[in-house]
């Protein structure tokens, strides 16, 4: 099997999943046989439960095959486990992948296109795999710039994938409707392309596996990853809880990659500084004014993905340090850093130390 690379980076297109089907390919087999896919696949829940992304982190051990096929399986792992925020946070993982890629597609110049052999995505694509092509029309602002251009969606689209935990900005009330069409700005347009991702992975998750055909069988086999998956949500509920900001205290990494906040950060490096952030009970706003260099225009959104639903902790803190290190995030470490294995260990640890000082003073 020799899929299309785009099929890779979006293995939940409708031309993705049907190149699946075709293929004729068990994933009971791919199991058994112990397939590279099913290992990716592992990684991909994984990285999605904890980290808040299914990017690999080694991306030249995998194939385009490994990727489109740990995609299936994944699904299957994700059912296993069957915890409702093993879903929630999986569907969330494979949004936010698929809009820094397709924000990234989208931003190349021809030039870049050309250049490179990293298959690309285009608004075309998505508007018409999640029909959508119809519903939306880019107006633009006579520049010759289409960065700068805006959209007009359907009303009947925009209420359908709009949703009313997202703000006063999103309310119909608050829009210049016209014509039965709402503007939406570059960026908006983008969001509502994402939650059209996240909804339709989630769609029929967690789904049945035990009691089909040869779905014992598979679950028998996958039963060592299930029981790591679960483990390792567990372990992300046992990190350290701190209340106190004092950015002295920050992991060095951390205080790393804030300094450099008013660059071009990299996006998982925006994702790691605001996801620790999150963690210690920042909202949106209190980031954007400390920190302005993490308010991409999407940081609002980002933010409420990652807050849980009381509004303090996180539901992804930030990646661990074998994450950090992987991507090179991992700089300047102390004689704690040998001690730990997550940034929020060391800051609890941190904070704990400082606070036994001045007592003792």
């Amino acid at each position: 099997m020799r899929p299309d690379p785009l099929y890779a980076r979006y293995p939940f297109l409708d031309a993705a999943r049907a190149a699946v089907q075709e293929a004729d390919i068990s994933p009971p087999r791919l199991v058994t046989e112990g397939d590279p896919a099913v290992d990716r696949a592992r990684e991909r829940v994984e990285r999605a439960l904890m980290s808040g992304t299914v990017a690999s982190e080694t991306p030249e051990r995998w194939s385009d095959r490994d990727e489109l096929l740990s995609y299936p399986i994944a699904r299957i792992l994700v059912s296993l486990v069957d915890v409702r925020a093993a879903v929630e946070k999986y569907a969330d993982a494979e949004a936010e992948t698929a809009f820094e890629r397709l924000r990234a597609d989208l931003a190349a110049d021809d030039a870049e296109l050309r250049s490179v052999a990293t298959p690309r995505a285009d608004l075309p694509t998505f508007l018409d795999d999640f029909d959508l092509d119809g519903a939306v029309r880019r107006v633009a602002d006579g520049s010759g710039d289409p960065g700068r251009d805006t959209f007009r969606i359907d009303v009947t689209a925009y209420l359908r994938l709009t949703d009313p935990d997202w703000g006063a900005d999103w309310r119909l009330v608050n829009r210049d409707l016209a014509d039965g069409e709402v503007p939406v700005a570059s960026e908006e347009l983008h969001r509502l392309l994402r939650e059209a991702v996240r909804r339709r992975v989630a769609s029929g998750l967690p789904f049945e596996v035990r009691g089909s055909a040869g779905g014992d069988a598979l679950a028998a086999a996958l039963d060592d990853d299930v029981t790591a998956l679960r483990d390792r949500l567990a372990e992300r509920e046992r990190l350290p809880s701190v209340d106190t900001v004092a950015p002295e205290r920050f992991p060095p990494c951390m205080r790393a990659l804030l300094d450099r906040a008013d660059g071009d950060l990299p996006p998982h490096s925006a994702f790691a500084a605001t996801a620790f952030l999150v963690s210690l009970g920042l909202d949106a706003d209190t980031i954007a004014e400390r920190w302005p260099g993490l308010d991409d225009g999407d940081l609002s959104y980002r933010a409420t993905v990652l807050a849980d639903d009381g509004g303090g902790g996180s539901q992804y803190p930030a990646p661990s340090c074998a994450t950090m290190a992987t991507f090179g995030d991992c700089v300047n470490p102390d004689e704690r850093c040998e001690t730990i294995d997550h940034p929020r260990r060391y800051y609890a640890a941190a904070v704990a130390d400082a606070d036994r000082s001045e007592s003792d003073d």
